[in-house]
């Protein structure tokens, strides 16, 4: 059984992951753009909605990735002297992967738990400055200033404001993208763990794959900035 074609289908289809991807960044991007106008929630909560609907076709098509690649590796391990039915096989097994499906799955999706983490973020601070859309120029300014030292827009490792600022996922903690992966790559040339440079944490393998943009604090500082 020649398995070039088979090879290159299982190939395309885990191509289509990048875009639901595509569409799941998208989506976040939309969302954080209506809490930033001050758009009704109502639009806000249909764009969670969106991407629930992407999580459940990045689950069904990693299913059906699986099944796929069960399928072909139980063909190439038994060497069938007749192809079987390959089709009948594939439906079983996807249907079986199917039926462990569950709502949970798809709230444990790494980025639509991303989405909902910043948008949480996004939607407090935010508020802050909508109510406050009343007062005078002095008050708002006043309350700016009292929410700039409320919250962490300095870099625990340059002690600057940051402008690309990371959260690890890990601890929780924000750093200025281009200073944390700096110490990452350096530590890593020396075969040495990182320790998470915010003071009092006891984190000590800091890892890249860790870091996720904090697109919610990054609009944040941008707009307070434009004040």
């Amino acid at each position: 059984i020649s398995f070039n074609a088979i090879d290159s289908a299982l190939s395309s289809l885990k191509n289509s992951q990048s875009y639901i991807n595509s569409g799941m960044d998208t989506a976040t991007k939309i969302a954080f753009d209506l809490v930033e106008s001050f758009n009704d929630e109502e639009d806000v909560n249909s764009m969670e909605k969106v991407m629930l609907e992407y999580a459940a076709m990045d689950r069904d098509l990693k299913n059906y990735i699986r099944a796929f690649e069960e399928v072909v590796n139980q063909v190439k391990r038994e060497k069938p002297e007749t192809i079987p039915d390959l089709e009948k096989l594939m439906k079983e097994k996807f249907n079986a992967l199917e039926s462990e499906n569950s709502d949970a799955d798809l709230q444990r999706n790494e980025k639509y738990m991303y989405f909902v983490d910043q948008l949480k973020e996004m939607k407090k601070q935010f508020r802050h400055i909508s109510d406050n859309g009343n007062e005078t120029i002095e008050q708002i300014d006043e309350d700016i200033a009292v929410t700039r030292s409320q919250m962490n827009f300095i870099c625990p490792i340059t002690q600057m404001e940051m402008r690309r600022p990371v959260r690890n996922k890990v601890c929780g903690h924000i750093y200025e993208e281009e200073a944390i992966l700096e110490i990452i790559q350096s530590r890593k040339q020396k075969k040495k763990k990182v320790r998470c440079p915010k003071m009092g944490c006891s984190h000590v393998d800091v890892k890249g794959s860790d870091l996720v943009p904090d697109e919610a604090l990054k609009r944040v500082i941008d707009s307070q900035n434009k004040q």
